[in-house]
């Protein structure tokens, strides 16, 4: 099977603890979950940012005053995918240890995750569509070896 094209940027803002994070996402590997994911070419921004600049995003775009895992901006899905994935990396770490998980496959998640909510696949409005979702999710992150995270 032939994957489709991406162009990536792959952005870590200035933290503590940003090397454990590099760590966990080398590009390579960045680059391979999310071809896995998307359907069309696209051209990806993905961004690890600290909790203040987490919180600051969702609260001025969602409106939710506190720091999340994900964030989905999507500004076009045909003939390309265009979007930026911003994860939070101290949610993504607290995430990975209280699921018993290791942050790279959590990180493998959520960028999974993330880039089907850029292709418009939504969780948020009925049980079928989260389920659906849920659904492939768990087919991508088979393909890549991950383990069922639900």
């Amino acid at each position: 099977m032939k994957l489709p094209e991406l162009q990536l940027s792959l952005q870590f803002a200035r933290f503590d603890d940003v090397q454990l994070h590099r760590s966990a996402l080398p590009r390579h590997w960045v680059l391979r979950a999310l071809r896995h994911a998307l359907a069309t070419p696209a051209e990806l921004t993905v961004r690890i940012v600290d909790a203040e600049e987490g919180r600051s995003l969702n609260r001025s775009y969602r409106k939710k005053d506190y720091a999340t895992n994900v964030l989905t901006f999507d500004y076009q899905q045909r003939p390309v995918v265009m979007a930026d994935l911003v994860l939070c990396a101290p949610v993504v770490a607290q995430e990975a240890q209280a699921q018993g998980k290791s942050l790279m496959a959590h990180y493998t998640h959520l960028l999974v995750h993330g880039c089907l909510h850029a292709q418009g696949w939504d969780h948020e409005d009925s049980l079928a569509q989260a389920k659906a979702m849920e659904a492939q999710e768990i087919v991508i992150l088979e393909g890549l070896g991950i383990a069922n995270p639900y």
